[in-house]
């Protein structure tokens, strides 16, 4: 297993080369920071192992290049449920904290090979489980999101889903489309994150040949490729500013202009964005266009975060072990009653991006026909995540989060209900509850 390990600190970086050389099974190669390490990793690689704060290049930022081509494992000293949510969007299964024990980074590490060997493996044909709508289970706090959304999806107004990253803002927007006049039309998606800024624009609204060296031949953009249908324009408060005012332009004209053209090409599209970021903040710091912001609000829909919806995360869960059961051929597994409640009482600041992720590599890892507490990892993430060894209590957290957000947005309980992801009653409650 060839491994590259990314750490500017000499001394730990010495200590992992010496200790790692007694593993025989590894090929480890180090690098002082993540520039270094762009210029040499290739396809041989199988598991990056870096730190998150280095000079030279933040770490979420060296995995966001990588774009998702390795499994990676995060070490780091400065663990936060921020750092931590944007590397499980990145595909991060594993976290180590500073200082931590050579054989905790072995174990992860050979948990890593482990499950790179069975999904490397040709695997039958999944049989999907059906979905209601798109969604495996529902809660009060689900259902009055997708009431919502069925009222604005026959319409062609501008949709902006708000909600925490992972709760599945892709679902909502295709269950949008798919109750849309629009249905039988594509629906195209893109992650303004994960796309870097310099591709940015030619990916939206695409470009001629010749437009740049490598342009040998056109290439529509999405907006084109969703012509009559819709498009989801993930993590929209990304976007750079300097392509908002093209989007804009786009949405009032109905037309584009690809790269390397003059000539205006008409669209049909309805726009539906999400984001997680604080886009009132952005406007304020002048980051996001104001105008901008208004057309694409026209109908916001505030998606509730999974601690929100807690009737939903063991019919997920179980609809996961089911499908990682019958992709790898392994027999049906169900979860101890240990394991439920651990599941339960776990904060998933994830969401449900973070409970899918976990279920898979449980299903993979756990031996038997029983997923049991230990194989789900969640006393780790606890450590990392809030660095307490007995776990967060989900109450302490929220209402944490509460105070925060209502400081920011100076007692504004709409804004402030917008930016949760949850219903303006449930934050009057909880606020009555936790004595905000």
């Amino acid at each position: 297993m060839k491994i590259a390990v990314i750490e500017d600190d000499i001394n730990l970086r010495k200590a992992l080369e010496i200790s790692l050389k007694d593993y025989e099974e590894f090929e480890v190669e180090l690098f002082k920071g993540p520039k270094d390490a762009l210029k040499k990793l290739d396809e041989s690689f199988d598991l990056i192992v870096t730190d998150i704060n280095m000079p030279q290049m933040d770490g979420l930022e060296f995995l966001t290049q990588l774009g998702g081509k390795y499994e990676a494992i995060v070490i780091t000293a400065n663990a936060s449920v921020n750092n931590a949510i944007k590397a499980i969007r990145l595909g991060v299964k594993d976290f180590l904290t500073k200082p931590f024990e050579i054989e905790d980074l072995v174990e992860a590490i050979k948990k890593s090979k482990k499950i790179q060997e069975v999904t490397s493996k040709k695997l039958p044909k999944s049989q999907k489980s059906e979905k209601r709508d798109g969604f495996i289970a529902s809660s009060p706090a689900l259902e009055e999101a997708k009431s919502k959304a069925l009222k604005v999806a026959p319409t062609q107004a501008s949709v902006m889903l708000l909600g925490a990253s992972g709760v599945g803002k892709e679902v909502f927007a295709n269950f949008i489309h798919k109750n849309s006049p629009r249905a039988s039309s594509p629906f195209v998606a893109i992650n303004m994150a994960a796309i870097p800024e310099h591709l940015l624009e030619s990916e939206l609204f695409g470009y001629e040949k010749g437009a740049f060296t490598d342009a040998s031949q056109a290439k529509k953009g999405l907006f084109e490729e969703a012509d009559g249908g819709s498009i989801f324009l993930d993590e929209i408060g990304d976007m750079p500013l300097n392509l908002q005012a093209k989007l804009l332009r786009a949405l009032q004209e109905r037309e584009i202009t690809r790269l390397g053209s003059a000539k205006p090409i008409k669209i049909d599209v309805r726009v539906i964005c999400a984001t997680n970021v604080q886009i009132q903040e952005k406007i304020a710091n002048k980051e996001f266009r104001e105008d901008l912001f208004f057309r694409l609000n026209t109908m916001p829909i505030a998606i509730p975060p999974l601690r929100e919806r807690r009737e939903e995360i063991l019919p997920l869960a179980q609809w996961k072990l089911d499908e990682v059961c019958k992709q790898y051929d392994f027999p049906v597994k169900t979860f101890s009653s240990c394991a439920q409640k651990a599941l339960m009482e776990y904060a998933w600041p994830g969401n449900i991006r973070e409970l899918l992720s976990v279920i898979e590599r449980a299903g993979i890892l756990s031996e038997g026909q029983e997923v049991k507490e230990e194989d789900l990892c969640l006393q780790v993430r606890n450590e990392v995540f809030f660095g307490q060894k007995e776990g967060a209590r989900v109450e302490n957290l929220e209402k944490e989060l509460i105070v925060e957000i209502l400081a920011e947005t100076d007692g504004d309980l709409q804004r402030a209900s917008e930016m949760l992801g949850m219903s303006l009653e449930v934050l009057k409650s909880k606020k009555a509850r936790y004595g905000i």
